[in-house]
């Protein structure tokens, strides 16, 4: 075969649940000239014969079985074995759309100072029901303004040059579940970035995507990648070089305060609880609201308080528990009194009062 113009890269873990579809995806692209290069991180589902099957019918699929040893090790892999100039990410939760590649790189080809291309989303539900479309800034300045806070490129949608890849050393293994927006944050200190205005793929939303239990490492892991960023602008050495673990005791010693700690992870966890009520895993979303509402909380905004409570009214009101609803919301007036207003909507919707 001749080199590839594309090298796909997707990690797999117990993904046999979404994975046709996401693997089709990929084999059902207008662009013909790729390799899909898939690393099977050990599944113990029925991953493996679904990928080895492809694998037999698809010379472009090339599959990798080893040990489990997580996301970065694999995409590390996957991109190591990467053939082609550029290299795209996908997840096996996910649906590419039938151009994804072909414009994506028509963009790339016709901007050589761009080094990462991401694009708009649709979400899904676990069916595939659309749940809206969501886009991050296109333009170079807004995604570098936007990362100062959080990630502005979704990374099952990316597709990077190799050589800038490997020039800012790949995926860092010290920022665990936030390694996506460590690179981005690298390479935009020396490469411009962009997103594609169109929906370029289906971003499923599901209770095993990210676990509440990834939320507290993957948060550490994006306080740390900002911090380092910061050292960076700022010609210092970077802090993630020196340590081994990300930790709550590390970002202290870098300046992160308790009190921003405990914000992050209340209000990345409210946003996933969110996501979960939005995808219809009412019973996800509701476990999750309650175990953070009965965590140590004493930094966070009440704002974040307040709205994770009408969360959970609003969960119990669709379970007909009307009681334990109404004390929610009465906890989240209480702890936020200008959340009154969404709420006394809310129930004017409900009774469909004018």
């Amino acid at each position: 075969m001749a080199t590839p113009m594309v090298s796909v890269v997707m990690s797999v873990f117990n993904g046999e649940r979404f994975l046709r579809e996401a693997v089709e995806s990929i084999l059902q692209q207008s662009l013909r000239e790729f390799e899909f290069i898939i690393i099977d991180d050990g599944s113990t589902d029925h991953s493996a014969p679904i990928l080895d099957s492809y694998q037999t019918d698809d010379a472009r699929v090339k599959v990798y079985h080893k040990e489990h040893s997580g996301l970065i090790a694999s995409l590390d892999q996957g991109c190591v074995l990467a053939q082609s100039e550029y290299i795209a990410r996908m997840d096996a939760d996910d649906i590419a759309s039938k151009d994804r590649l072909k414009r994506q790189l028509v963009f790339m080809d016709a901007h050589p100072e761009i080094a990462v291309l991401g694009g708009a989303v649709e979400w899904i539900d676990a069916s595939g029901k659309s749940l809206g479309t969501h886009r991050y800034p296109a333009e170079d300045r807004q995604i570098k303004a936007t990362l100062l806070e959080g990630s502005a490129l979704w990374h099952p949608t990316v597709m990077f040059r190799r050589k800038a890849f490997v020039s800012v050393g790949g995926y860092r293994s010290i920022v665990v579940d936030a390694e996506d927006y460590d690179l981005w944050l690298r390479l935009a200190d020396h490469f411009q970035l962009a997103n594609l205005e169109d929906v370029i793929l289906k971003y499923r939303l599901h209770p095993s995507q990210v676990s509440m239990r990834k939320t507290a490492q993957q948060t550490l892991g994006i306080l740390a990648a900002q911090v380092a960023a910061s050292s960076r602008r700022n010609g210092l050495p970077d802090p993630l070089n020196s340590i081994e673990n990300v930790t709550c005791e590390a970002l202290a010693a870098m300046g992160v305060t308790k009190a921003r700690q405990q914000n992050k992870l209340a209000s990345y966890r409210r946003d996933w609880v969110r996501k979960m009520y939005m995808a219809g895993e009412y019973p996800a979303a509701l476990k999750a609201a309650l175990e953070i509402l009965q965590s140590d909380l004493q930094y966070v905004e009440r704002r974040v308080i307040a709205d994770l409570y009408l969360i959970v009214a609003k969960l119990y009101w669709r379970q007909e528990k009307f009681r334990k609803s109404f004390l929610a919301a009465s906890h989240a007036m209480i702890t936020w009194p200008a959340v009154v207003i969404p709420l006394l909507e809310a129930v004017f919707r409900r009774l469909r009062l004018p």
